[in-house]
């Protein structure tokens, strides 16, 4: 059996995979941001990522959305499902367009009436309890435990309270670099007081496990 890399090793290859300081979605070029816009369309990204399929057209969809002024759910609500299904139908979701649509827009119309849009009000209303913020997620349409851990994921950068969130995919990439087999053993790995860096690295890791499966 090889012998396992000292702690100090697999940090440094850490610092090395997050020297870049982007993580999942701000390598694809979506903003990273505790503001109500990033937050909804982090969310977005997340429930098309959860469906099965190419996570590239995940990503494609969520960009499109922001390039194209549907990037809060106030607005993504008011869209008529036939020309959210049109441009669901442009970035290749193939399978059952109408009610992927259908069920797009009803969740993004329970952000607006929950929330107001602004995904920091589940937060207070959740007074920052990692338990209480997820049970409050998963009560939103169309967002299950994995959708959850993907939003989280991204999240934890600037909701400390919920760190650490190690998704499948990333965790896949740790065990198979040797740099962690847990959340757990990833956050001690990231080694930093900084949450970003965690976020960071699990990002990037989700990202390298998506190159290699394609």
């Amino acid at each position: 059996m090889p012998t396992r890399a000292s702690l100090a090793d697999r940090r440094r290859s850490a610092r090395r995979l997050v020297a870049d300081g982007r993580g999942f979605a701000a390598g694809y070029g979506l903003p990273v941001t505790n503001n109500p816009a990033s937050l909804f369309q982090l969310l977005c990204l997340a429930m098309f990522l959860a469906r099965p399929g190419d996570p590239d057209r995940a990503v494609r969809t969520t960009r499109l959305l922001r390039e194209r002024g549907l990037g809060t759910a106030k607005r993504l609500a008011a869209l008529p499902p036939a020309e959210l299904a049109a441009l669901l139908r442009g970035c290749r979701w193939q399978r059952d367009p109408d009610r992927i649509a259908g069920a797009t827009i009803r969740f993004a119309d329970a952000v607006a009436q929950r929330y107001g849009g602004d995904m920091r009000r589940l937060r207070s209303a959740a007074r920052r309890a990692p338990g209480r913020e997820r049970a409050l997620l998963r009560e939103l349409p169309e967002v299950d435990a994995r959708v959850v851990d993907l939003f989280l994921r991204e999240t934890q950068a600037f909701w400390p309270e919920v760190a650490p969130v190690v998704d499948a995919r990333a965790l896949a990439a740790a065990r198979r670099l040797g740099l962690a087999r847990s959340a757990a053993e990833l956050a001690e790995v990231a080694g930093t007081a900084e949450p970003e860096r965690l976020s960071w690295l699990v990002g990037s890791l989700a990202r390298i496990d998506l190159g290699q499966r394609r």
